[in-house]
């Protein structure tokens, strides 16, 4: 699940510089910074829940 989390991460990280280093494709760095931040988000949440 770990990996899962982190291959996401990445690929969302991925999609964000390409989104900004394109003008045209800006639109693609918003989406890649939204799926990033919500995908840290749940795995944050995840690990939480797993400690207790």
């Amino acid at each position: 699940m770990l990996v899962l989390l982190i291959v996401l991460l990445a690929m969302w990280l991925v999609l964000a510089v390409v989104g900004f280093a394109l003008k045209g494709l800006v639109w693609l760095g918003i989406i890649g910074i939204v799926l990033f931040l919500g995908t840290a988000a749940v795995g944050a949440a995840r690990r939480r829940s797993l400690r207790r």
